[in-house]
């Protein structure tokens, strides 16, 4: 027998093996006032779900049961979400989901300073604790489907100590992510951060391969590069900026196609990954769902998107008038009451109630949402906790609506409760809703 064979972990071994840290502290100041009261992944989704629960469930659908949600900004509505809904894995067999919330470590005035530090400030615990020989970094706010398990294969069997998600994007959009070349090994040969101006790949000049923010790491190999890279006097504290580029710089960097571990494809079989930060993408991944052939099939039971639904009761339509169609191409979750009203091409959330005559088209109305008489909703998003008043018209002028509410550069209108009671004259200091 050659000696020199190395044993390469199977499946099962390699995921208990693995950490997982779902980054969920960011601010998502793209999206206005969406994110006043909660962290961009406890943001609503689909109907019934949050943006955090994609990468949540497919973390357990690929086996990786040891996780920990690394939350800053705006947690609570983040925390109570994982307390409520996810707080079910067995601690007997070892597996968790952990909340690891910014605790000032270093000092008692330094918050997370980056994705880096974010993980740094719980390197202690990472280490000395939870002793994973990998360490699958996650984004908690994109919305896509993936076998992680593949990826951790392929990291092992590239040999890489760092392995970065990548995903074919458009040139011209590519300066919004960090953009590599690799060769025939997927070996990364070049990485630069957000460029103003992307990088084409090989024979495709309009086509850049950018980073998805999904990184697996060896955990030794991140443990010594963060520890040098917190003395730096030039660090950003970042993956993007600075670990990968370290990582590139000692040749140990490699990509991992993601198009080799997705488990959710468009209606043209395409991949299917969207970054929800801003108010236009997050209105056209809702929307994306209510199409007969959708973009993203959530009802797809061989790789579930697992939540937290409230409990309700049944939806109730009642029409005592003649409407030729009352709901067209809708997702409507439960305990809603409409009465007299069309519904066209939109996402309604829970508790939500529309009085007779109104009509709803291309909306995204997040939970307990009440909408008066003979109300006209066009390409709007509702944010949760909102009475709009009887005759009231969004989206038809949207002059009149940048007056009132934020209108995006895509045209969709956001309509808060504060925006309409400043709208009345009214105090908004007084507002208290848990989210």
């Amino acid at each position: 027998m050659n000696s020199s064979i190395v044993k390469l972990p199977n499946k099962y071994e390699l995921v208990k093996d693995t950490l997982v840290l779902i980054l969920a502290g960011g601010r998502g100041s793209r999206l206005y006032e969406l994110t006043d009261k909660r962290a961009k992944p406890a943001l609503y989704f689909g109907g019934n779900r949050r943006i955090i629960d994609f990468a949540l469930s497919n973390c357990l659908n690929s086996g990786l049961n040891r996780i920990g949600v690394v939350t800053q900004y705006a947690a609570h509505s983040l925390l109570r979400h994982l307390q409520n809904g996810w707080s079910f894995l067995p601690a007997e067999r070892g597996e968790f989901i952990d909340m690891l919330p910014a605790r000032q470590q270093i000092d008692d005035s330094t918050w997370y300073r980056g994705t880096a530090d974010a993980v740094y400030q719980n390197m202690a615990i990472i280490r000395d604790h939870y002793c994973p020989k990998y360490i699958l970094i996650l984004a908690g706010d994109h919305i896509y489907k993936q076998d992680y398990s593949q990826m951790l294969l392929d990291h092992i069997n590239s040999g890489a100590k760092c392995t970065v998600g990548c995903i074919e994007v458009e040139r011209e959009k590519a300066s919004e992510f960090g953009v590599m070349a690799v060769n025939e090994n997927l070996k990364v040969k070049s990485f630069v951060e957000k460029p103003k101006d992307p990088p084409a790949m090989v024979g495709k000049p309009n086509t850049s391969l950018a980073s998805m923010g999904i990184y697996v790491f060896d955990a030794a190999y991140l443990y010594d590069v963060l520890e040098r890279e917190v003395s730096s006097p030039y660090t950003s504290h970042d993956f993007g900026k600075d670990i990968l580029p370290k990582a590139l710089e000692e040749e140990v960097l490699y990509a991992h196609p993601f198009s080799r571990s997705c488990m959710g494809r468009n209606t043209e079989g395409e991949i299917y990954w969207r970054d929800v930060g801003t108010l236009d993408s997050f209105w056209q991944s809702n929307i994306d769902l209510v199409c007969e052939t959708p973009q993203l099939d959530i009802y797809d039971q061989s790789w579930p998107i697992r939540g937290n639904p409230v409990q309700t009761y049944p939806s109730k339509f009642f029409y005592k008038k003649e409407i030729a169609r009352p709901v067209d191409n809708s997702l409507i979750s439960g305990g809603c009451v409409i009465t007299d009203a069309s519904i066209s091409y939109s996402v309604l959330f829970d508790r939500i109630k529309i009085n007779e005559g109104s009509e709803i088209d291309h909306c995204v109305v997040l939970p307990q949402v009440t909408i008066g008489k003979n109300c006209k909703l066009k390409r709007c998003i509702i944010d949760r906790h909102t009475t709009i008043p009887d005759g009231m018209e969004i989206g038809v002028n949207l002059e009149l609506d940048r007056q009132r509410f934020r209108v995006s550069s895509g045209g969709v209108v956001l309509v808060t409760q504060s925006m309409l009671k400043k709208l009345n004259g009214e105090d908004v200091a007084s507002e208290a809703h848990l989210d």
